[in-house]
C-alpha cells in the first residue's frame, strides 16, 4: 500500500468516525486545547493555529479525546488511524512545510 492510499484510507477513517450530525467542539474545549498545547510547546502561535484547526477538523466528542493524547493519556487502537489524520490534517493547516 502506497503512502498515498494509506493517508486516503485514514482521511475516509477520519470521516466516517466524525458524523456529519456531531457537535463542534465546544468553547471550553479550545480554551483547554491551547493552554494544555502551550504547556507542551509554548508557541501562541502555533497553539492558537491548532485550536482553530482543531474545531474545524474534528467534533466534540473526538475534541476530548484528542486533549486527552496531548495530555499523555493513549489513543484507543480503533481511534488511532482517525488521530493520526487529525494530526497530519492539522500540521498540514498550522506547519505547512512540516
Amino acid at each position: 500500500m502506497t503512502a498515498l492510499s494509506r493517508y486516503a484510507l485514514a482521511f475516509a477513517s477520519l470521516a466516517i468516525t466524525m458524523p456529519a450530525h456531531a457537535a463542534t467542539p465546544t468553547e471550553a474545549q479550545k480554551t483547554e486545547f491551547y493552554q494544555v498545547c502551550m504547556s507542551i510547546a509554548q508557541d501562541q502561535a502555533l497553539c492558537s493555529c491548532k485550536a482553530d484547526a482543531a474545531v474545524t477538523l474534528i467534533d466534540e466528542r473526538f475534541m476530548a479525546l484528542v486533549i486527552s493524547a496531548m495530555q499523555g493519556g493513549s489513543v484507543p487502537q480503533e481511534q488511532y488511524d482517525a488521530y493520526n489524520t487529525y494530526v497530519a490534517k492539522s500540521n498540514q493547516v498550522c506547519k505547512p512545510n512540516y
